[in-house]
């Protein structure tokens, strides 16, 4: 977890999301949850993963936050639910383990958890060209390839910026705002924000 923070902007992005109900999308370990929920009583987080592994270790620790939830779910299975409740969902690195073709019916599915004026906060690293780029990608080779650390659809596939926003746009989305947070990173983070279309 520890590294987590070291090697993602991840205070960053959550300091940016607003109070209200918020859902942090493949939340892992809990990392970012514990971010978005340590102290801020303005905020109801719901940490969703389908790896139970994970979640069982976020349970134990941020989980036992008063504002904090931890589902051990699909995102369809919580639509089943809550679609509707969220103002703001939070996704960090989660995007380039799955298959382009997924894309945008993952996002899609986010939308529907979202309140008319919900918005997406996207953090994936960007296939830029840099050092950074052939780094982030050997270095996620052996994460999900090698140790197993991540569980991934079979896919693993850094994109470009402007893809990204294309298919965030496809998955109904405005965005709003485009941000590199790379600086003083060995990996290419940029984040997106989405508002509701």
């Amino acid at each position: 977890m520890r590294a987590r923070l070291w090697t993602a902007p991840l205070l960053t992005m959550a300091e940016q999301m607003p109070k209200g109900r918020l859902l942090d999308v493949g939340c892992g370990h809990g990392v970012l949850t514990a971010l978005l929920a340590y102290q801020r009583e303005d905020r109801q987080v719901v940490a969703l993963d389908p790896d139970t592994r994970k979640t069982g270790w976020a349970r134990a620790s941020v989980g036992r936050l008063p504002n904090v939830t931890v589902e051990s779910a699909t995102l369809e299975a919580l639509a089943q639910t809550q679609a509707g409740l969220f103002d703001a969902a939070a996704v960090a690195d989660v995007m380039y383990l799955l298959p382009l073709d997924a894309w945008v019916g993952f996002l899609k599915a986010i939308r529907t958890l979202l309140k008319p004026s919900g918005k997406l906060y996207l953090k994936e690293a960007e296939a830029d060209g840099s050092w950074r780029e052939l780094k982030c990608m050997a270095q996620e080779r052996v994460m999900v390839q090698l140790l197993g650390r991540t569980h991934s659809s079979g896919a693993l596939k850094i994109l470009s910026r402007d893809k990204m926003r294309e298919l965030i746009s496809a998955a109904g989305f405005r965005v709003t705002c485009e941000q590199s947070l790379s600086r003083g990173y060995t990996t290419p983070h940029v984040l997106f924000v989405g508002e509701c279309a």
